[in-house]
């Protein structure tokens, strides 16, 4: 069915079909018709209580809002959704439809609207990166035991227990659950009651509006408020930073899955085989997660290059911020989910990452650190250390099977007991400050990131 523009009193020629489709937004925006119809039919109440709507009049507009959001949204070749909705409730209810955008411009209309929609999908994104935490700490307190190489610019540096591992993306996802809900609040504006510019000249208790959509304020300067994007460009670089995090644990787990390293073989469910060598399986699912953070860094650039050199106050530019937005949002939550369904479908190989973590001179700093505690200075320890590894390299041997006699070579002050120092249980159980990978702390860690969940 053929929709009228909202603004075509002004005009006496049509628009040229190519520019018209380009125009249009429905086709992207219409995820805002839920919102739309919402903001609306709060709208009305303030048109009422401000005696632009009869009660009467109200209580038919409300009627046909209902109407429409139970019929819900259909192809339309309405220029965006908020035409959508005005014009079906023109169709429902007559002239009196047309009193409903009294005092309202769309530029305040698709900010409220934007701004409903954004709120939302936040609670969404938090949810689903809890998911991803609890999707780790799961993995973690399945496998407590294990202990893996951990690495500095990808070389062995020193022992870390898996769970330690998991704790620090953990960490990472808390972080951006911290952005989310930072944004939220943000995001929690009220712009509906500034019109187009300048504000409105009806008697609109803009408050009252705000607490019935569960705004916790309202704009204080009407230019600012439509055309205020800040709150896309910080959804955006929230999405990224997560990808981020995804994208750094994706890495991980496909090395940790190669040949080479071998600490951990996918499941069936989450990897793909080769057309060609049968041999194959690859990591797909993670290899994706990784290549669909460019995707969302692509919108947040996208959405700031928009942005930069707008003039006060709405631009037709902004239109460019919900395709950007729904894609990053669309993209981080299928990479949540499938990072999450990973987590659950991966086996880990206790005894290849034990074998690595106890090879490579990753007790190096044991040793260095055991000196220390007989009283040398660390820098000369440092060193002392060093000339060992060399010498270790030299005869094929690690640390830990080097005789006392072949240490003393390079300091008296080595002596029976340090061998113990250089065990890896107790590598892993010197490391007791917060924040270390000792058994004891991934305890009291794992205990303090169930409870952060709840």
């Amino acid at each position: 069915m053929s929709e009228k523009n909202l603004w075509g009193g002004r005009f006496s020629g049509k628009a040229d079909p190519g520019f018209a489709e380009f125009n249009n937004s429905f086709r992207f925006d219409r995820r805002m018709f839920e919102v739309d119809v919402r903001a609306s039919m709060a709208y009305c109440t303030a048109l009422e209580s401000a005696g632009v709507l009869s009660p009467a009049e109200a209580s038919e507009i409300r009627r046909g809002l209902e109407s429409i959001a139970e019929k819900g949204v259909e192809d339309s070749t309405a220029e965006d959704v908020h035409s959508f909705v005005e014009a079906r409730l023109v169709e429902l209810v007559g002239d009196v439809g047309r009193k409903l955008h009294t005092g309202r411009s769309r530029n305040d209309q698709v900010a409220t609207d934007f701004r409903l929609w954004v709120r939302e999908a936040l609670y969404d994104l938090d949810g689903l990166v809890r998911s991803g935490q609890t999707a780790l700490v799961e993995f973690a307190e399945g496998n407590r035991e294990v202990v893996i190489p951990g690495y500095t610019h990808l070389q062995r540096a020193q022992p870390v227990l898996l769970a330690h591992w998991c704790l620090a993306y953990f960490e990472m996802l808390a972080r951006d659950r911290e952005r989310l809900a930072e944004t939220r609040r943000r995001v929690n504006v009220l712009p509906l009651g500034s019109a187009a510019l300048a504000g409105t000249s009806f008697n609109i208790d803009r408050d009252a509006l705000a607490a019935s959509l569960g705004f916790e304020s309202v704009s204080r300067n009407s230019l600012d408020a439509v055309s205020d994007r800040d709150f896309c460009v910080e959804f955006l670089s929230d999405c990224s930073l997560v990808m981020v995090h995804l994208s750094r644990l994706a890495e991980d787990i496909i090395l940790y899955a190669t040949s080479e390293f071998g600490f951990f073989a996918l499941g069936d469910a989450i990897a793909t085989g080769s057309s060609l060598m049968p041999q194959k399986k690859n990591p797909d699912s993670m290899e994706l997660v990784r290549g669909k953070a460019g995707r969302v860094f692509g919108d947040l650039l996208g959405t700031l290059t928009m942005l930069k050199g707008l003039p006060l106050a709405y631009n037709k530019d902004m239109q460019e911020d919900k395709e950007a937005v729904f894609d990053a949002f669309d993209t981080v939550s299928s990479c949540l989910q499938i990072t999450s369904t990973v987590m659950h479908n991966i086996t880990v190989n206790h005894d290849r990452a034990r074998a690595a973590a106890s090879s490579g001179y990753m007790n190096a700093t044991e040793l260095a650190d055991y000196l220390v505690r007989k009283g040398m200075p660390f820098r000369s320890a440092h060193e002392a250390v060093g000339k060992i590894v060399m010498r270790s390299i030299d005869l094929g041997k690690e640390l830990d099977q080097l005789s006392v006699a072949e240490l003393q070579a390079f300091s008296p002050l080595f002596a029976e007991d340090v061998h113990i120092a250089l065990s890896l249980e107790q590598t892993l159980s010197s490391k007791s400050q917060v924040g270390g990978t000792s058994p004891e702390l991934l305890t009291a860690a794992l205990t303090q990131a169930r409870e952060s969940l709840k």
